[in-house]
């Protein structure tokens, strides 16, 4: 099976978790800092903080915006249902901003559209979630401006994009956002096994979001109630989580992002050889916007079913079954059972629905070789007639 995607991990990798294992220090220590300080200084953010997982980045970047109950969250139907589940963790509501077809990232247009009319009935997001979806920035300056004038926080979801830049920055340094996050699971740019980062250019939200990671818990007497009493002494100063990553995992993310750009550039050159390989196939291929680079955490094309006389769940099992391990991204959030229950309904944003049934995911990541790839051109070139 050629998997949609992989994790690479080489000698050096293996002998950083091993140093790790032989040392002093095997849950929070030192690694976890270089790790922070090697994504922060990549990006250009001058605050990291590395948690458990993507999801816990997102949770606790809208506790540090104050999202709570009462509020509500905005993001795109076109992601992982972690990107608005985080509102529901704090009490908050989700409502979804439809996409552009072209990227599949959240719609610019449509979110001027629902700002205006939410201003009108006094329902304004405090927070909205862009996604940078399959690694490919979203139209962020706009969104940052949008956020000006009606005064939300803008957390960017770039669990896709480590490794991508817009407007001549990386993604992650915070020029258009409050907060950044990234996910470090097994089939994304850069991995620690599981885990996540926020970065931020707030000193405030960094100290909120080392206290929350670790059960509001605070040495700092600064933040004490009252004076310490030695050195041992801390105090929890408020309802925090246990969303610590290891020094296991830190030592592996801190030697993968040594190779982050080489990583990003064979994905690059991989997704450049698909979209001449599959020129004249009955599928489209997701738009590329000249002020940005992505990642390309995700090779999406687009079925034109209209063309075909298989459907897209043939063209699926066909693949499946000849050992290409294609998948599909996303099902859009708001048609998921539990969000039907929250009073969403099938029709309610129709580009993310219709981009649903069309998509279906290749297999892009750094060890897939060109005969590999070959193979799986010319197996869907059969799975579409």
């Amino acid at each position: 099976m050629i998997p949609y995607g992989r994790q690479d991990i080489s000698d050096r990798d293996i002998q950083a978790v091993v140093d790790i294992l032989k040392s002093d220090w095997l849950t929070q220590g030192p690694a976890v800092e270089r790790f922070e300080t090697a994504v922060s200084h990549y990006c250009g953010a001058p605050y990291a903080v590395a948690v458990s997982s993507a999801t816990a980045a997102l949770h606790l970047a809208c506790l540090a915006a104050g999202l709570g109950p009462g509020d509500i969250l905005w993001t795109s139907p076109n992601s992982f249902v972690a990107s608005a589940n985080c509102a529901l963790y704090c009490g908050a509501s989700v409502d979804f901003v439809d996409i552009e077809p072209a990227t599949g990232n959240l719609s610019v247009a449509k979110l001027e559209e629902k700002l205006v009319e939410a201003q009108q009935q006094n329902s304004l997001p405090k927070v909205v979630v862009p996604v940078h979806f399959a690694g490919q920035p979203c139209d962020i300056a706009p969104i940052a401006e949008l956020a000006r004038c009606y005064g939300f926080v803008v957390i960017e979801d770039a669990s896709h994009a480590i490794g991508a830049s817009y407007q001549g920055g990386k993604i992650g340094n915070c020029a258009h956002a409050d907060f950044t996050v990234f996910s470090f699971h097994p089939v994304k740019i850069v991995t620690t096994g599981e885990g996540g980062m926020v970065l931020t250019r707030s000193a405030e939200h960094y100290q909120r979001l080392l206290r929350l990671r670790s059960h509001g818990i605070t040495r700092d007497p600064v933040e004490m109630v009252g004076p310490s009493e030695g050195p041992w002494y801390y105090q929890q100063v408020e309802l925090g989580f246990n969303y610590r990553i290891t020094d296991i995992q830190c030592a592996l993310g801190a030697s993968q992002m040594a190779r982050l750009d080489d990583f990003v550039a064979r994905r690059a050159a991989l997704a450049e050889r698909y979209r001449q390989k599959l020129s004249g196939l009955p599928l489209r291929v997701l738009e590329r916007r000249a002020d940005r680079t992505s990642a390309w955490h995700l090779f999406v094309v687009c079925l034109k079913l209209d063309e075909l006389t298989v459907t897209r769940r043939e063209v699926f099992e066909r693949l499946r079954n000849a050992g290409i391990g294609v998948n599909v991204h996303y099902i859009p959030i708001h048609t998921q059972p539990y969000y039907q229950r929250l009073g969403f309904h099938h029709g309610d944003f129709l580009a993310a629905e219709q981009y649903y049934r069309e998509a279906l995911t290749l297999p892009l990541y750094p060890g897939l070789s060109e005969v590999e790839q070959d193979k799986v051109v010319s197996l869907l070139a059969e799975a579409l007639q």
